[in-house]
């Protein structure tokens, strides 16, 4: 039934077709809600800071096999994602601004600055393991 919302979860491993056909649904369900393509630019980039950020910071040292959760919901107003790794989690407020003159040869923390600016908004759970991040409609279609 069109306008009524599309959720789902999956589990993945650091495989970049499975990666890939994750983005690719939920882009392809905001296109067909209507979201215009830098909405749409800015969802999938976001999607793959937070993933690229999972398996390669929150899964240090853990077997290549251990997988992720992706879980979603798509409406007419607004497209939520959150990414959950299975590892110990981080602090987001002390990783290094990467925009700050001392930080920008550290590539560190570059992957959080585009999710904050790209996404209407941007969290992280106590444990900091888990990323939840928000799109709106925007207003000027």
């Amino acid at each position: 039934m069109p306008g009524s919302p599309m959720s789902g979860q999956v589990s993945l491993v650091n495989d970049r077709d499975q990666i890939n056909a994750v983005q690719d649904l939920v882009v392809e369900q905001a296109e067909e809600l209507g979201f215009p393509n830098g909405a749409r630019f800015a969802l999938r980039l976001a999607i793959e800071e937070a993933i690229v950020n999972a398996f390669r910071h929150g899964h240090r040292g853990l077997p290549d096999d251990t997988p992720i959760t992706v879980e979603y919901t798509i409406s007419p107003e607004r497209i939520n994602v959150a990414i959950e790794d299975r590892g110990p989690g981080f602090v987001p407020a002390a990783v290094p601004d990467p925009t700050l003159d001392e930080n920008l040869e550290n590539p560190g923390g570059r992957g959080l600055v585009l999710m904050r600016a790209y996404m209407s908004r941007v969290r992280h759970n106590d444990r900091g393991n888990r990323v939840e991040m928000e799109l709106l409609m925007p207003d000027e279609l």
